[in-house]
């Protein structure tokens, strides 16, 4: 069974977003994603100020299985990539929700939040 803590929100696609000040999130991917993925060896994460689209692709988790496109909860810009995650890519799989997140980013549009599935939601998908 996934871990899926209540206070953040998630996408269909598995990532999940917790809102840090009004409009700064960490973002990373779900347990359920991590599981699925198996032993991650290799994360491609974008550049800081980078900007994207909700819905478009930043970047690429890679496994001993497949490789997963990564894909933005929210539009915004990136403030910060978690450099340690490219040196122990495997804190994806030992601390999703902790040491495994992948970027931080500048909201651009905080209506982009009310689409996001709630955990009880995510729950009924996977």
């Amino acid at each position: 069974m996934s871990n899926i803590p209540e206070n953040l929100k998630y996408t269909k696609e598995h990532e999940w977003i917790r809102v840090k000040d009004n409009d700064t999130a960490i973002i990373g991917i779900t347990d359920y994603a991590q599981e699925n993925l198996g032993d991650v060896t290799f994360v491609e994460l974008p550049e800081v100020d980078q900007s994207f689209d909700i819905g478009e692709s930043f970047g690429v988790v890679e496994s001993v299985k497949t490789a997963s496109d990564l894909y933005l909860p929210v539009s915004g810009s990136i403030v910060e990539i978690n450099q340690s995650i490219e040196d122990t890519p495997e804190n994806i799989n030992t601390d999703p929700y902790g040491d495994g997140w992948l970027i931080k980013i500048k909201i651009s549009n905080l209506t982009d939040l009310e689409n996001l599935l709630s955990a009880s939601d995510y729950q009924k998908i996977i």
